[in-house]
């Protein structure tokens, strides 16, 4: 079953510091530390996480060695292989961009980004389980090396069980490292009362967000309900809040942003977030299976009710369209879906412009994200790392300029989307 724990409440270890970047008996200025993670955030959190992953590693291997061999070195080694470091990354950069930098931001960045890391893990554990995808950043999703690992001494049913338990239990104790970390750093005597406050009110619901994103996907997937609104409602959830919105506000809270500029992070955070994953939707059918790290037409397979997919069947309708409505009913939901039938709804999504409809959105989202960036007042050099960040992850790198002047805010009332507020 799934865990609850993602809205529960932290469970704290004893309070101890975070590190910081250097060791400890290094001497780093200040302000070096942060150049320090500046010029590798990746690098920065890979290290805060193998502290982290080390020290908890140790305390299963105590409690048993197969569980620790199985299900904790596993979960381990899938948060230190990691994928792009977007969340960590977002996190420093909004930090940054909103002033932050002493050695107790850092500390504080670092070790919240590592439970964001974390909580990844946990979630594209389940995520895969879930829609049995064999393989996750090329190499074999969890559960899939579990019954692998298996196979010979066990009955197939019985290790594609085991396989399928493992990837709960591990995404469980993901999400249960996660909350050690988080709770660990609230409880960190140099961490100011009203940013622990604020920290743990931003994770607490992005917990739950989180949980609630991926119901709607699966919902989704069984019930058929695929309409654009409910696609974007999804997505929203899913990615824009998740992967975007939530870790820009983290670094803004870290960095001891006032309340007008988290927020206006936050409006910059779900177009950008929300224009992620309408790439990501595309990328599924469109991109190089050996860049994304998955098998193409994936969503397709699993029936998920993406926004492209759910765009083509509504102009499809409109139109008349019953060759392209045909397509999509044959493909969607079916496991053994040919390359053949992947490239005739990739013609679907061309022919009736749905791609280029997700593809406008895209761009009318980047602009958004790019208006309310400009709106706040941020460091300059920061910021503009921001916005390349941004520019990357929305598909859109060399297309997010310096933002002309701040809009009126009577033009600004007029953009009341869903994923503009």
């Amino acid at each position: 079953m799934r865990s609850t724990q993602a809205i529960g409440r932290l469970t704290a270890d004893p309070p101890r510091r975070p590190p910081a970047v250097a060791g400890p008996h290094d001497t780093v200025e200040p302000a070096g530390a942060a150049r320090a993670v500046d010029e590798d955030v990746p690098g920065a959190v890979g290290r805060e996480l193998r502290e982290l992953l080390d020290d908890r590693l140790a305390g299963c291997h105590g409690l048993d060695p197969v569980f620790a061999r199985d299900v904790a070195e596993r979960t381990a080694r899938f948060t230190r292989r990691g994928g792009r470091r977007i969340r960590p990354r977002l996190l420093w950069w909004s930090l940054r961009a909103c002033g932050g930098g002493d050695p107790a931001q850092v500390r504080g960045a670092l070790r919240t980004a590592a439970a964001l890391e974390l909580l990844q893990t946990c979630a594209l554990v389940h995520d895969d389980l879930m829609d049995q995808a064999p393989t996750r950043r090329g190499a074999p999703a969890l559960h899939a090396d579990v019954a692998d690992q298996y196979a010979g001494s066990t009955p197939g049913p019985a290790a594609r069980r085991l396989g399928a338990s493992t990837a709960v239990l591990a995404g469980d104790l993901a999400l249960a490292w996660a909350d050690d970390a988080l709770s660990g750093l609230l409880l960190d005597p140099g961490l100011p009362r009203d940013t622990a406050h604020r920290l743990h009110g931003v994770w607490r619901v992005l917990r739950t967000e989180m949980v609630a994103g991926q119901y709607l996907d699966v919902r989704g997937q069984a019930v058929s309900s695929g309409t654009p609104a409910r696609s974007i409602r999804a997505a929203c959830l899913k990615s824009a809040l998740y992967t975007v919105e939530r870790p820009l506000q983290l670094g803004a809270v870290l960095a001891g942003a006032d309340d007008p500029t988290v927020r206006t992070l936050r409006r910059a955070g779900r177009c950008a977030g929300l224009a992620f994953q309408l790439r990501d939707d595309l990328d599924d059918l469109f991109a190089d299976p050996r860049v994304t790290g998955k098998p193409s037409g994936g969503d397709v397979r699993e029936g998920t009710p993406t926004y492209p997919l759910a765009v083509a069947r509504s102009l499809a309708t409109a139109a008349g369209d019953h060759h392209a409505l045909g397509v999509l009913d044959h493909a969607t939901g079916r496991a053994d879906l040919t390359e053949g039938d992947l490239a005739d709804v990739r013609e679907v999504l061309v022919a009736t412009g749905a791609r280029d409809h997700v593809e406008a959105r895209i761009a009318r989202l980047t602009r958004r994200c790019l208006r309310h960036l400009g709106e706040a007042s941020l460091e300059p050099g920061a910021a503009a790392r921001l916005r390349g960040l941004l520019g990357e992850i929305t598909g859109t790198p060399g297309q997010v300029p310096e933002p002309a002047a701040a809009p009126r805010a009577a033009e600004l009332a007029a953009t009341g989307t869903e994923a503009a507020r």
